[in-house]
């Protein structure tokens, strides 16, 4: 228990001086070891402010010939009271006179119009408890959010927003609603106000959500303003069709209007993932097996999974993403069902690379006939198409007017396909080690340098699970194109989702390679 009695206190019968200066005075109670100190001050006096350092103070009283404080302190650290006489302010006290900015954003929707407003208020003199903003009638308020707000309610036509306490300098909240509107044609806009301020400044944006435009606008006490003049928010809208006003300077209740005219347009759909190229390596023989080696340059930002159908009697060997193997799953209509890479929003699609090998068996040849080859039908459109075809070296190849046609081989063009590996197994002459002459001519079989580079991968294999041990999972297969035999290369453009592509071959036995 600390009492104050003129310039010296009492501690334990141990007088302590109060220090004045500055029209303050202080006193200042040692640390001690303990935790938490507890002191009791008594001040013969009444009309003081204290200040508190060194702890918290818990309570504070004041009668008619004294005050009193309790306080704890720290314990490691002095604890000090500092008291002066409190000074009234007139300030407060007077008449409330304030000014306001409010700036809305009104986004027209086809099923929905939202609200957002943004109110800074400045006080001149006086505190504001309270900001009342008038409200059209159609107009539902869902929020009012701010550092300063402790309530808001909407009554007669207002809505009253009270602050935690009142407000000697400046407040900012922020208001969010909505309304119902047509979804096109005439259509008032919904303005709110401010009330009770001296002068009142800022503006309204409008936006046309979805595929639409303002044709036609009217306005009364607003003055054209571009959408950067009225705040980050409405200046970082990505709106194809927005229109931006300032308030009219001068009197704070003057009459605002706004009116737009919205024509709304039929939405397209988007192509949210396409195969930008697809190529395809066959091997025929003359017994009607054909392998076939179907890689699809992909770009997609929506979808999961494409759907591939492979041709009637096919077995597929081996299915890859981006070169690494994956298992496809089946639908229920027996396709293909294989995964997808996938970019996030906003991101422009990479191209990536996805293979399948499978086999297929048809009708041996004769010495004359014709021959089917059909290809896999996706879910997706397909914007151009290579494909190399190898067929048996004592036969001649003539193909039939349709969707391919006959021409001089071009590597792949999408970006895709430039790794090291797709050079490896679509560049003739260089990465494959395979020499073609193409359009019918023959072509050598796989050079020496390819043969040894397959047999060191094998061994390289071998001692890399004899050595590291078991296998931690065991992964599909990627097998090598076995490229053998003349040549032919086809090209197509613009194949539409879901359509099977086929090549249509007459063949007949060459009798100059040794035939009958």
């Amino acid at each position: 228990m600390v009492a104050c009695a003129g310039r010296a206190v009492l501690l334990f019968g141990v007088a302590l001086p109060v220090h004045a200066s500055a029209g303050e005075e202080r006193i200042s109670l040692p640390s001690t070891s303990s935790g938490v100190t507890r002191a009791s001050v008594q001040l013969p006096r009444q009309g003081v402010d204290v200040k508190l350092t060194g702890g918290l103070l818990a309570e504070k009283t004041e009668t008619a010939v004294e005050s009193k404080w309790l306080a704890y302190a720290r314990g490691n650290e002095p604890l000090t009271f500092i008291w002066h006489r409190k000074m009234e302010d007139h300030h407060v006290a007077l008449p409330l006179r304030q000014r306001g900015s409010l700036t809305q954003l009104t986004s027209l929707g086809e099923d929905a119009t939202s609200l957002y407003a943004e109110v800074n208020l400045e006080v001149i003199q006086g505190a504001a408890k309270e900001a009342k903003i008038q409200l059209p009638p159609d107009i539902t308020i869902n929020q009012v959010s701010g550092g300063t707000v402790a309530d808001w309610e909407i009554k007669a036509g207002e809505l009253t927003v009270t602050f935690l306490e009142p407000v000697e300098r400046s407040a900012r909240f922020v208001i969010t609603g909505e309304t119902k509107t047509a979804r096109d044609g005439h259509i008032e806009v919904s303005l709110l106000r401010l009330l009770n301020t001296e002068r009142d400044s800022g503006g309204v944006a409008v936006e046309v959500l979805g595929a639409g435009e303002i044709k036609d606008l009217k306005s009364q006490g607003l003055e054209n303003a571009d959408a950067n003049e009225l705040g980050d928010y409405v200046a970082g809208r990505q709106s194809p069709s927005m229109v931006a006003f300032r308030f009219r300077s001068g009197d704070a209740k003057a009459v605002r209007a706004l009116s737009v005219d919205v024509a709304r347009y039929a939405q397209q759909a988007v192509l949210m993932a396409n195969v930008e190229e697809a190529r395809y390596r066959v091997l025929l023989s003359k017994e009607g097996k054909s392998l076939v080696q179907a890689q699809y340059a992909i770009r997609n930002n929506s979808r999961n999974f494409l759907k591939v159908t492979l041709p009637a009697g096919a077995v597929i060997w081996s299915a890859s993403l981006a070169g690494k193997p994956v298992r496809p799953g089946e639908a229920t209509d027996g396709s293909l069902l294989l995964p997808l890479e996938k970019s996030r929003a906003g991101e422009d699609s990479p191209a990536f690379v996805l293979e399948i090998f499978y086999l297929v068996r048809l009708t041996a040849w004769t010495d004359k006939g014709k021959a089917t080859l059909a290809l896999p039908a996706l879910d997706l459109p397909v914007s151009r198409t290579g494909l190399l075809l190898y067929h048996p070296p004592l036969f001649k190849l003539a193909a039939e007017p349709g969707t391919f046609r006959v021409g001089t081989y071009e590597a792949p063009v999408s970006s895709a396909f430039q790794s090291e590996v797709d050079r490896r197994n679509f560049d003739v002459g260089t990465g494959s080690g395979i020499d073609l002459k193409l359009n019918g001519q023959n072509s050598n079989d796989l050079n020496v340098s390819a043969r040894q580079s397959s047999t060191q991968t094998l061994v390289d294999s071998f001692k890399n699970k004899a050595l590291g041990g078991r296998s931690a999972k065991v992964l599909p297969i990627r097998p090598s194109f076995p490229a053998f035999g003349p040549s032919l290369f086809f090209v197509s453009e613009l194949t539409a989702e879901n359509r099977a592509p086929s090549l249509e071959l007459n063949y007949q036995r060459d009798k100059k390679e040794g035939g009958k």
